[in-house]
């Protein structure tokens, strides 16, 4: 395709947006209102997917020593333990470590448990990490097994809830944001269609003083692309306004203490691509299946 029949294309695309000012204005508000749907759902799935991570990863067994046992033989049941199927990593924690743990942990109140440190009532144990958090409940029982092992604890019961949780809320997100990208794809394409059917008698007549159904096609499929992605722009704008607000509030009053949100890069930048490419390839495919009827004449 020569340069000066593309630039054609582009001014004819342009030209025909502003005589179909309204109809050009439905469309782009159609894909506007649909993509920031996506776009805040989407950022929702994204962020409840990195907590469970976040809590998942969190999850470990601690299996406790017998005090019975010699701390040179430490090393001999750190390896045993190591050699265990489905675990990623084991650590040994003196009692003392532990009771400094839990101190640290209760903030002002954890100073009462300062006086223990002369008879600390905690064991030694192993923190044991494994390769799949979903593993834990079977890694437990293995390590249960041992002489050497007093009690092992890895919050049984809650674990698995927490799981089917986290779970739930990863496929139901997962549905919601299918859902509504095919929404979206229906409500903003049929909204283009309508804009190219109030045209129809412009391809008509294009179509017989000999112009080629290429030739035709090229305007809408540029004015289609440009729809959708001027729709994307006031989503970009939301999306990225209001996730830096919320983000700021989450991260400063309760990302220490519970949990912590995506970073706003590369998160935003991603989206904001996403949603126009999104928005493009709709606003492209329902101008192009629009024109497609009326070439058949």
């Amino acid at each position: 395709m020569k340069i000066r029949t593309l630039k054609r294309h582009f001014v004819e695309a342009f030209k025909s947006m502003g005589r179909n000012g309204w109809m050009s204005f439905a469309s782009i508000s159609a894909v506007t209102v649909t993509l920031l749907l996506v776009s805040v759902f989407l950022a929702i799935l994204l962020n409840i997917n990195y907590i469970a991570s976040q809590i998942e990863d969190d999850v470990q067994i601690r299996a406790y020593i017998e005090r019975t046992e010699k701390p040179e033989r430490y090393d001999a049941y750190k390896q045993e333990l190591e050699k265990l199927g489905k675990v990623k990593t084991v650590e040994y924690q003196s009692k003392e470590e532990g009771l400094d743990e839990l101190i640290e942990s209760l903030g002002d109140e954890g100073e009462a448990f300062s006086s223990l440190k002369n008879e600390n009532p905690l064991r030694d144990a192993f923190i044991i990490y494994t390769e799949k958090p979903q593993d834990t409940a079977a890694v437990a029982k293995e390590v249960e097994k041992f002489k050497f092992v007093n009690k092992v604890e890895y919050g049984k019961g809650t674990v698995e809830k927490l799981f089917k949780v986290t779970d739930v809320a990863r496929n139901v997100g997962i549905v919601l944001v299918l859902g509504l990208v095919f929404t979206a794809m229906f409500l903003i394409s049929n909204t283009i269609k309508l804009t190219i059917v109030t045209r129809r008698r412009e391809i008509e007549i294009m179509k017989l003083v000999g112009a080629t159904n290429g030739f035709i096609r090229w305007p809408f499929f540029i004015e289609g692309f440009a729809l959708g992605v001027a729709g994307a722009i006031l989503p970009i704008v939301v999306i990225t306004v209001g996730y830096q607000a919320i983000f700021d509030i989450v991260n400063q009053k309760l990302g220490t203490v519970f949990i912590e949100l995506l970073p706003v890069t590369p998160l935003i930048p991603q989206l904001a691509l996403l949603m126009i490419l999104i928005g493009g390839v709709i606003g492209v495919w329902g101008s192009l299946t629009s024109v497609r009827k009326f070439l058949k004449i």
